[in-house]
């Protein structure tokens, strides 16, 4: 009898500290409804207290960027080695000022962006990176100051397989529970549940093109911890995946154990940017038959299902350093004015995406991202830069808060780009 209380005592311990791990309450109970982006928050520049010289945006002789931002609404920004037209230098702005990471969530509350996944790279979790540790701290600060849905996504690039596994990242959960309190923010509590568990996102399964094999680096083990540790778990996990998951082929590994990897899981998140483009013909009837064939086998193994959209694609200037052989043109996946996001985004819902991933907030390095961005950017010998094709700098965040009210049927469905 002793014996039996004393074990009930300790489970009644373990369930009071679970419940203090993370927070039940929260604004946000189900991806469901939402329209969620992703948000990289790695752009350095030299004299931000970082350390980095310039880190984010280059010179002439190397440039990793195809988009310049509209910095006008900016607290603060830094001269960089490029040339407007009328011959000042060009601006950029710093991922670390908490007064970036503010207005950017300013703008997601102004247009109506649910929230977003915070990029926690392999390498930074490993090492613990006090660069980007300070950048999530003050992002899941501004999450609550504005009400924006926020949640970790960890990216596995980086990790290279040779010895290495997951639990780097088992250990940084832990320590982004309970150092940083990101399940139980001060104020407003805001991290994105879904099923009514906390949602974490393991990005990076089944590409092919990846040094680490998936059979061997801990996956199972970091799953079940995500969702049945006593102290650290209780969550939901959504799975980033190639988008020839579930057929396994083209994009994707052919290993069937990608699927008993996905069924241990909530969500499902298919990596689309570049798989689809406006240029080739009837792209979007391949786009809608995929996502029918991939929610049919969703539905059929209880998993919920997140298509992946984005605004276009550019990645020309670092693949002249990285590709000098084979560099890529300005655009190679044009935005059109914002017909083709709004194309992948009404396919999408009229194929019955009850969740949308947009790719991505703020990813200038490959021209995909949807913040404010410069129609006028640096002129440059060397490096060239995508353009808004003339529409204003807010086009895509507002284009983003209209998806999000055709998602909830606040507003018909249109094929037709709105105007505003």
């Amino acid at each position: 009898m002793k014996q039996a209380i004393t074990s009930f005592a300790l489970l009644v311990l373990v369930t009071i500290a679970f419940s203090q791990k993370h927070s039940k309450q929260t604004l946000y109970h189900s991806y469901k409804g939402l329209v969620m982006a992703g948000y990289q928050g790695w752009f350095r520049a030299e004299g931000d207290g970082s350390g980095a010289r310039r880190f984010a945006y280059g010179d002439e002789e190397r440039s990793g960027i195809d988009m310049w931002p509209d910095v006008t609404e900016y607290e603060k920004t830094y001269e960089t080695p490029w040339k407007m037209a009328d011959g000042k230098p060009a601006r950029f702005f710093s991922s670390y000022d908490k007064s970036t990471v503010d207005v950017h969530f300013k703008w997601m509350q102004q247009y109506g962006l649910n929230g977003v996944f915070m990029q926690r790279f392999f390498g930074n979790a490993k090492g613990r990176d006090r660069v980007s540790l300070s950048i999530l701290k003050q992002a899941f600060e501004a999450a609550s100051r504005y009400k924006r849905a926020i949640a970790v996504m960890y990216d596995l690039s980086g990790l290279k397989g040779s010895g290495e596994d997951c639990s780097a990242l088992i250990e940084d959960w832990k320590y982004m529970v309970d150092s940083l309190k990101v399940t139980n923010q001060p104020g407003d509590k805001t991290y994105l549940h879904h099923n009514g568990k906390p949602l974490v996102t393991i990005w990076g399964v089944g590409f092919p093109d990846r040094p680490y094999n998936i059979r061997n680096i801990g996956l199972e083990r970091l799953i079940d911890f995500l969702k049945n540790d006593p102290m650290y778990g209780g969550c939901s996990v959504m799975l980033g995946v190639p988008t020839a998951w579930r057929t396994l082929n083209a994009d994707c590994l052919n290993d069937p154990y990608l699927h008993e990897l996905i069924k241990q899981c909530d969500i499902v998140m298919p990596w689309n940017v570049q798989r689809y483009s406006p240029l080739l013909h009837n792209d979007m009837d391949r786009f809608r038959d995929n996502l029918l064939d991939d929610q049919q086998w969703c539905r059929q193994n209880h998993i919920d299902y997140a298509p992946c959209i984005y605004p276009g694609f550019s990645w020309h200037n670092l693949s002249r350093y990285e590709f000098p052989d084979d560099v890529k043109p300005v655009g190679s996946i044009p935005r059109q004015g914002g017909r083709f996001y709004w194309q992948q985004i009404s396919t999408a819902i009229a194929a019955g995406a009850s969740m949308l991933y947009v790719a991505m907030f703020d990813e200038v390095n490959e021209g995909t991202a949807i913040f404010k961005g410069s129609d006028n950017p640096p002129v440059s010998k060397v490096a060239s830069f995508i353009t808004m094709d003339g529409k204003p700098s807010d086009h895509y965040l507002w284009l983003t808060g209209e998806a999000g009210k055709m998602l909830r049927n606040e507003k018909p469905l249109s094929y037709k780009m709105p105007e505003r």
